[in-house]
């Protein structure tokens, strides 16, 4: 709970009063993960404080819009970071997650990067308040 939700609500406080102060408005992404919007088994508090961020999210971006601060997340699968080779090293583990996803993989990081800076960027100006999936399908499955 302290890293997943509440170091985004003290670092977002920080970085909207700073991007208010500036007047020129701004962006925030939070990393959320597809777990807040499918049930994994053995995850609960994991998917239970995904699913706040989310919400957080959602929220942010109502209270911020008028002060022109963009509001988004990224939801992604499992990614080949350092800590997710370790975590998901196991084809035991690993295999069965990875059937679940229709594109049958897991993320890289440069896929979560590109879509944190599209988010990020001027392109996506009328963006706010999404939850945005990086999960090849998985969540669209109903798996």
């Amino acid at each position: 709970m302290n890293v997943n939700v509440w170091s985004i609500i003290q670092i977002s406080q920080i970085v909207a009063k700073g991007m208010v102060e500036r007047g020129l408005g701004g962006a925030i992404v939070n990393v959320s993960s597809q777990a807040s919007l499918v049930g994994l088994t053995n995850h609960t508090v994991y998917c239970a404080t995904k699913a706040a961020v989310d919400s957080l999210t959602k929220t942010m971006a109502l209270e911020l819009g008028p002060k022109n601060i963009r509001v988004n997340s990224v939801n992604p699968t499992v990614t080949n970071t350092a800590m997710g080779k370790v975590g998901w090293s196991k084809p035991e583990k690993a295999d069965p997650m990875k059937r679940r996803i229709p594109l049958g993989r897991f993320a890289e990081v440069d896929e979560v990067v590109h879509v944190i800076l599209f988010l990020l960027s001027g392109k996506s100006s009328m963006v706010s308040g999404t939850c945005l999936p990086i999960d090849g399908a998985m969540s669209s499955s109903g798996i």
